[in-house]
């Protein structure tokens, strides 16, 4: 409670966040950006089963179209900032870190270099920090085992008789 026994609201010295309104537009960006994000996700798939170095170049393309947009949006949302949202990891930098996992086993799975601080910088450093923040360190999966467990998918559907999971 506040002097006088009222509560603080947000924006308030002292209080939870940011003001309202963008509170508001941070949730709406999120919403916006998760649905590319969920479009991202089966590029990433993609690139790994593309038949062809010209299949696969052009899903590397997409994929790098797609971390261009993220890039600018991070430069949007954060203002300067380590986070999307501020100084501390939100909603859109857990929706996006998400999928960092996978993003990492895509490019160790095909040589590449998907997230490149030559051509988005700021996402680049953004992965670094959200990795290494106390809050997230813990639980975000190894690269190597992600690859292995991606692996063991493979290997049942092929001790089962069926085709691997695409």
């Amino acid at each position: 409670m506040a002097a006088g026994g009222r509560s603080r609201r947000r924006g308030e010295e002292g209080g939870t966040g940011g003001n309202f309104y963008e509170s508001i537009i941070s949730y709406h960006f999120s919403l916006v950006m998760k649905f590319k994000w969920v479009q991202f996700f089966p590029t990433l798939r993609g690139i790994g089963a593309a038949q062809g170095e010209e299949a696969k170049k052009a899903e590397v393309e997409q994929a790098a179209e797609g971390l261009a947009l993220l890039e600018e949006a991070f430069g949007k949302c954060s203002k300067g900032k380590a986070f999307f949202g501020g100084d501390r990891i939100g909603l859109l930098d857990i929706a996006f870190g998400s999928m960092l996992g996978w993003l990492r086993v895509t490019e160790k799975a095909n040589g590449l270099k998907l997230l490149d601080e030559a051509k988005t910088p700021r996402l680049a450093k953004w992965a670094d920090r959200f990795c290494a923040d106390a809050a997230v360190k813990g639980v975000m999966p190894e690269t190597d085992k992600l690859v292995e467990f991606s692996n063991y998918k493979v290997l049942m559907a092929k001790m089962r008789g069926t085709p691997p999971p695409k």
